[in-house]
């Protein structure tokens, strides 16, 4: 081992002990003899580390201890075991012939050498027996993935024990720190596991690149709360995304049902056909409604009635009289009688309660007056420009607690969502003919609702969410459009997206039944990862909040440490501050220690302020500097409509709020000045 790092071994030397490499061993699964010192202490889920040499160079090999089993070859003696019935204890041989085996499974493989100082290999070997195992720690960690810092994000720490478990979240696009392509990810887990807290996290490690866009479609309103400023703790563990992302310099966008604008004539046929308005018509469910549903909707079209102005009552009056007219209801009705006694229903009908009651709580859905309205087409637009020096977040709350005054249900939503899907798809299809990436996550919460494996044959709307999705998880990876789903099963959700996903996160209340099957198929046949995983407690068992343990198994290439596909394991962080801290994050009102991420307009990714040590925020003066290159850039930007002037307004509202920027920040500002030529 003549090439091996001093360094590396000496702290390596400095750790505790825990066993050597037993008998029988194999690449896949290690044996591993426990020391005396070490069988008092807990070893399951410990990440353990040992050297060796292969093909002449020195080897580092990481991976998670996921059994230990105890054997005392005299208490399986028959004769013996007579004795200790009798007696309880044979002190001869109880306790002290006592021999603790462990099962340790190889997650990574680091080469000494190479231009970053380490680089990946491969278990080709077995060491031999009696080659000591160490515990990892932080130290060791940060000295052997040295190469990546930049790219390291924490969720938690190693399950049940101290060092951070070392993840990466890559942006889709080229360069250093992208993956080159897009890729899908899962959450899975039953309610209360932590599921959410640990999508938002994932969030904020994509949020860090300035150049990826992200959208949350969010059913239930989970992540709507957290994008807007913190107003105090709403729950145990309340992460306020949308002030970490602002103080990165992204913008975070929330649009309701009450301020979307829908704008197809398609939805409206489909939404006044799932509507009452037609069944207080005498108009049941059917061909039908459906054929008057689209007989309306053409006719309004051709008097010239924008979707914007449905919601006025000279819209409504004219529909009133194309349903009065003859010609029309020969359309929806082939027979007298059936027209006779459409006819007689709506002249009995007070035309002002059908306006107010039926017809105007769809019609608003298309108004572009309401305020803080913004149409699909525009949210979908301004998500997914390219050009602009920070893309922003947003998330679409469509639950149903938003649509005051508004006909909203599940077949409504299903209906929305879908119409936000195909322009994604449409959107994704363009950038990928004009040779662009899309670069961006979408977050599809409540996924086994969306895309579940079995439909009622009658829900079109949610068959139609169901193919969209299905299909994109199929073909939108070329175009730089990634999924994350989260679900509460994996039984239920439709299997052409499980075999589609990369990256999986397990969490508790996958253990039992078709759940713990499913789980199997997809992790494959290490019993002993499954042995572990089995053992994660709910997270509502624990005395207190501050002792719960958010587990999750994690299978894909999510870390530095699973370049070989071997499970990992981790405990979330259960308190925002010790996320913070880890990441060097800022969460605004909440607080947080660390250094803060600053957003780089320049170019890709996030630079640390120069000269700040951790935990510092180093400001400058004076302000007059700042405020004069926001008021530069604002009056530049008004005659040049295609930048963003998001980041540069979240200066400006925090200029107000602190008095300063930091270094980071205002050298971002003057490479904006700079690259854009603003005199």
């Amino acid at each position: 081992m003549d090439d091996k790092n001093p360094e590396l071994d000496a702290i390596v030397d400095r750790t505790e002990r825990l066993g050597v490499i037993g008998s029988p061993s194999s690449t896949s699964e290690l044996a591993l003899d426990v020391l005396g010192g070490a069988v008092a202490r807990k070893l399951v889920g410990e990440l353990a580390l040992f050297r060796y040499v292969q093909d002449t160079a020195p080897h580092y090999a990481l991976g998670q201890i996921t059994e230990v089993q105890l054997r005392n070859v005299w208490h399986e003696d028959p004769t013996m075991r007579s004795l200790i019935r009798q007696r309880g204890r044979v002190d001869a041989v109880s306790e002290r012939q006592d021999t603790h085996l462990g099962k340790m499974i190889i997650s990574a493989v680091f080469k000494a050498g190479g231009p970053a100082g380490y680089e990946p290999s491969i278990l080709g070997t077995v060491p031999s027996t009696g080659t000591p195992i160490h515990i990892v720690t932080d130290e060791v960690l940060d000295e052997v993935l040295c190469p990546y810092r930049e790219q390291i994000f924490y969720l938690g720490h190693v399950y049940g024990s101290k060092p951070r478990l070392p993840l990466w979240f890559k942006h889709f696009d080229t360069g250093p720190e992208g993956a080159g392509e897009a890729y899908h990810l899962g959450i899975f887990g039953k309610t209360g596991s932590g599921k959410s807290v640990l999508a938002k996290m994932i969030l904020l490690a994509y949020a860090r690149y300035p150049k990826m866009a992200l959208l949350v479609i969010d059913p239930q309103g989970e992540f709507a709360q957290d994008m807007r400023p913190a107003r105090g703790a709403r729950s145990e563990f309340a992460l306020p995304v949308g002030d970490i992302a602002r103080n990165m310099g992204k913008q975070s966008i929330v649009l309701t049902v009450c301020n979307l604008v829908l704008d197809r004539w398609e939805l409206f046929e489909q939404i006044l056909f799932e509507s009452p308005f037609f069944e207080q018509l005498t108009i049941p469910k059917g061909e039908n409604r459906e054929l008057a549903c689209g007989r309306l909707a053409d006719q309004l079209k051709r008097s010239n009635v924008k979707l914007k102005d449905l919601h006025k009552r000279e819209s409504f009056d004219r529909a009133w009289e194309i349903l009065g007219d003859e010609r029309n209801q020969r359309i929806f009705y082939r027979t007298q009688n059936s027209r006779e006694r459409f006819n007689a229903t709506l002249e009995e009908s007070d035309p002002d309660d059908f306006y107010s009651d039926y017809w105007e709580p769809v019609a608003t859905l298309f108004r572009e007056d309401r305020e803080g309205a913004k149409s699909i087409n525009s949210a979908l637009s301004d998500l997914l420009r390219t050009n602009v020096a920070n893309r922003p977040i947003l998330v679409i709350d469509l639950s149903r607690e938003q649509a005051h005054g508004l006909f909203w249900n599940d077949k409504i939503q299903s209906l929305v969502i879908k119409r936000l899907l195909d322009g994604l798809s449409q959107s994704a299809e363009h950038f990928y003919k004009e040779g662009e990436s899309l670069n961006t996550l979408v977050v599809i919460d409540e996924a086994h609702r969306l895309a579940p494996r079995e439909l009622p044959r009658d829900d079109d709307a949610a068959r139609g969410v169901r193919s969209v999705l299905v299909d994109a998880a199929r073909t939108t990876r070329k175009y730089g459009l990634g999924w994350l789903f989260i679900s509460q099963t994996l039984s239920s959700l439709h299997s052409e997206i499980l075999q589609q996903l990369r990256i999986f996160f397990f969490g508790f209340g996958l253990g039992l039944g078709q759940e713990f099957q499913s789980l199997r198929q997809l992790v494959g046949s290490s019993g002993t990862a499954l042995d572990l995983y089995q053992l994660f407690r709910d997270p509502h068992s624990a005395f207190d909040i501050a002792s719960r343990q958010y587990s999750f198994m994690t299978i894909g290439p999510v870390s530095p440490l699973s370049f070989s596909g071997s499970p990992l394991f981790l405990n979330a962080y259960n308190t925002v501050e010790a996320f913070l801290e880890a990441n060097g994050l800022r969460g605004g009102s909440t607080g947080g220690t660390g250094g803060e991420a600053i957003p780089n307009p320049s170019g890709g990714g996030t630079e640390a302020a120069e000269g700040n040590a951790p935990g510092t925020d180093t400001r400058v003066e004076p302000e007059d500097e700042a405020q004069a290159l926001i008021d530069k850039i604002l009056k530049w930007a008004k005659s040049h409509e295609n930048f963003d002037r998001s980041f540069v307004e979240a200066m400006r509202e925090r200029l107000q709020q602190r008095g300063s920027l930091t270094d980071g920040q205002l050298n971002a500002l003057r490479n904006i000045v700079n690259k854009w030529h603003i005199e």
